[in-house]
């Protein structure tokens, strides 16, 4: 069981803690941490599944980090331990110096959405979108559910609409993307207004890539 990675620099370190940090402003549970080839893939839920009548589908955010060794590893973590270990190096890491040492906390065990992978070949570019239109639809949606819900409500009646407001398809983007991937684009610092979305099928799934990072899409 891995332990630890080791990213390549302090830049790398500070990118990794604000992904972090906006990741777990949209859902503060796990991370799934990928290593391979000297690459770390960190995958982060936006909207899952509620058990199995829900039809929802699994929207998740990635990010890629370089890493300074080629060790295979695949581990679910909590996003508020590692968070708290990145805190905590950040005090002491030496800006000028080579490759940090990144204590992982203990696995998270049971996590669903963690138990189905992208493919990693095989994705056909269908189509193209406006940040712009992205943005506008990730603030459409915030202000909708923040409208719509009370300052006392059930749970359940608050995933609800989350999930119709977050289901709805945009259109004219070349296949089936829900607004959640507009809205996990938005949240985790994904869109630039001079950087266009391209967007890819591959079986099961769709992906929203920008230079920035990548939403994928598993229906």
């Amino acid at each position: 069981m891995v332990q630890s990675l080791s990213l390549v620099d302090a830049p790398s370190l500070g990118d990794l803690k604000v992904f972090l940090g906006r990741s777990a402003r949209v859902e503060n549970g796990s991370v799934r941490l990928i290593g391979s080839l000297g690459v770390l893939a960190v995958y982060t839920p936006v909207l899952t599944p509620k058990g199995l009548l829900d039809s929802s589908p699994t929207v998740l955010g990635l990010r890629t980090f370089a890493l300074a060794s080629t060790e295979d590893f695949d581990v679910v973590v909590s996003i508020r331990g590692l968070l708290d270990r990145l805190a905590m190096l950040s005090l002491s890491v030496d800006r000028e110096g080579g490759p940090i040492e990144v204590p992982l906390p203990l696995p998270d065990a049971g996590v669903a959405w963690a138990g189905i992978s992208p493919p990693r070949g095989g994705w056909r570019r269908v189509g193209t979108t406006d940040p712009r239109q992205l943005e506008d639809i990730a603030k459409a949606g915030i202000s909708e559910i923040a409208d719509a819900v009370p300052s006392e409500v059930g749970e359940q009646v608050v995933r609800k609409l989350r999930g119709a407001v977050w289901t709805r398809l945009i259109p004219d983007v070349g296949a089936r993307v829900p607004a959640a991937a507009a809205f996990a684009a938005y949240s985790l610092g994904f869109l630039r207004r001079d950087d266009d979305a391209a967007v890819y099928e591959a079986s099961s799934w769709v992906r929203v890539s920008t230079r920035r990072g990548h939403v994928l899409v598993h229906w």
